[in-house]
């Protein structure tokens, strides 16, 4: 009887403690599914907003001043990219509510390839659009790589503080050759070319091959200079130090011809192309854009596939 009672018991504990965990992997799910939804209604709402940001600028009526936003480096792989400000153009020209363009510049240089394509396109759209007034205006900095942006524009408007010029080209690295002879590393390099391993910052200098990359820099600065010239003209006091590389204050910069007036982006809206709504058009970059440009720059830099790419890339219109 005793043992009879003492199965009872334990075949109902069982049971009771099956229950119990029925019961509680039942709750778990329950809330699994609840905060799974909580998270795809947030994510949902965040795609919403996210696509009636992307296309607030395709939806503008009316007449308006056209804004895109030059903020940042400029590079393949920046906020400012020849890809992003071609899709920004193309947006603003194709609008027939825009009565003029202001780019709104803050930038301290870069890449001088995509500053070039970037200042043809403002050129070739220009040409094709004389009606349509296209107006750089200055915020903390136009250097460089973004000056030279900028005088694509009809006019220059600047701060009295703002930073501009310094229309020079910098190409920048170190040398740990005579590091690395102190610590008694040998550099072991095969190479099939003599100039393939040109800049390598484990050899020492070769003149020649500085000789070669200081005649590189030069050409491209040339070509920034006659872009500075074309697009400025006869508004340009030319001195020995316009080119050098030097840059000034935006009082300066109007002196000296680098500018055109004061003002800010309100006042050109209103005042210059007297349309004072104004439609941003400026690509933006989602975080998932940036995430994977992150990532693939992080694989890009790990494996090192072409160093002398990683060279290029530190030739800048700084």
């Amino acid at each position: 009887m005793v043992e009879q009672k003492s199965k009872d018991w334990e075949k109902q504990t069982i049971e009771k403690i099956a229950m119990e965990s029925l019961s509680q992997q039942k709750s778990s799910k329950r809330w699994s599914i609840f905060f799974k939804l909580v998270t795809l209604i947030y994510l949902g709402w965040i795609l919403f907003f996210v696509l009636v940001s992307s296309n607030s600028s395709t939806m503008a009526t009316g007449d308006f001043t056209a804004l895109i936003r030059l903020n940042g480096e400029i590079g393949s792989d920046s906020e400012i990219s020849a890809t992003n400000i071609k899709v920004s153009l193309k947006e603003v020209y194709e609008n027939p509510g825009t009565k003029g363009l202001i780019l709104a510049i803050n930038s301290p240089g870069g890449s001088p390839v995509q500053s070039g394509i970037i200042n043809n396109e403002i050129l070739r759209y220009k040409a094709l659009n004389p009606q349509i007034p296209v107006y750089a205006v200055v915020e903390d900095v136009c250097a460089s790589g973004g000056y030279y942006i900028a005088v694509a524009a009809d006019k220059i408007f600047v701060d009295k503080a703002s930073i501009v010029g310094s229309i020079g080209v910098i190409m920048n690295g170190f040398g740990f050759d005579k590091a690395i002879e102190s610590l008694g590393i040998e550099r072991r390099l095969i190479t099939s070319g003599e100039n393939k391993a040109i800049l390598d910052p484990f050899l020492p200098e070769d003149p020649k091959q500085k000789d070669f990359v200081q005649e590189l820099l030069n050409e491209v600065h040339n070509q920034f200079i006659d872009v500075v010239k074309k697009g400025r003209g006869n508004r340009l006091n030319i001195n020995q130090n316009t080119f050098s590389g030097l840059f000034w204050t935006g009082e300066s910069a109007i002196r000296l011809g680098l500018a055109d007036n004061f003002g800010d982006i309100d006042l050109v809206a209103r005042e210059i192309i007297k349309y004072e709504k104004i439609i941003d058009f400026t690509i933006q970059s989602s975080f998932a854009d940036r995430f994977a440009k992150k990532l693939g720059s992080s694989i890009g830099s790990s494996l090192r596939v072409d160093r002398f790419k990683n060279y290029l890339k530190n030739i800048e219109l700084k």
